[in-house]
């Protein structure tokens, strides 16, 4: 079975978002390059390095399934019904939002907990990863114990406020290995390994 990895585009300072739930800081090196890298998504092709590009085919390839916060999922409007990567995605939810699900739209609303989401995704990617992209989610993973790898795209911006990847870690101390790097044009990957207790 895959890994469950967090994969998140970051500030210097720690933020995913600007104040105003703005990515387009974070998300700037997806268009820094001239390597085109297709998504699943018909209108999203990326334009990045060479080195980010086989960074990028790489996770692509290695994920059977993503689990997102019902946040996220308000935030990107359900993605249109299709998300980047093209694979099952379980949104951890108190409620399934109006008008979902639907039919040929591969979305799973998990409303009994963070387990329930990650074993739920885990047993469709198979041999696969399950990716998770929002930083409430990666933090519920990290404090249950979910979590097997923390990818970060670290990009050279200082937004000074908005919303951290890693909020409330009061009494949680978590060990890493790594990190991999991967230099990018406009962005530095990380990759680090979650030590098991």
């Amino acid at each position: 079975m895959g890994k469950v990895v967090a994969d998140m585009s970051m500030s210097l300072d720690g933020f995913v978002a600007d104040p105003s739930d703005g990515v387009d800081k974070v998300f700037g090196w997806y268009g820094t390059g001239d390597v085109a890298v297709e998504s699943a998504h018909p209108d999203i092709t990326f334009q990045v390095s060479e080195n980010s590009a086989a960074y990028l085919r790489e996770a692509i390839a290695d994920t059977g399934a993503l689990v997102s916060g019902r946040r996220t999922f308000d935030l990107a409007e359900g993605w249109d019904g299709k998300h980047p990567t093209g694979v099952p995605v379980f949104i951890a939810t108190h409620s399934v939002p109006d008008g979902w699900p639907r039919a040929d739209v591969p979305f799973t609303f998990v409303t009994d907990g963070i387990e329930s989401a990650i074993a739920q995704a885990k047993a469709a990617a198979g041999d696969k990863s399950v990716c998770v992209a929002s930083p409430s989610i990666a933090q519920q993973c990290l404090e249950a114990g979910l979590l097997d790898e923390i990818q970060v795209a670290v990009v050279p911006v200082l937004l000074g406020d908005g919303i951290r990847l890693f909020e409330r870690f009061k009494d949680l101390e978590v060990d890493l290995t790594g990190p991999r790097v991967i230099e990018g044009k406009g962005v530095t990957h990380l990759v680090y390994g979650v030590k098991s207790a």
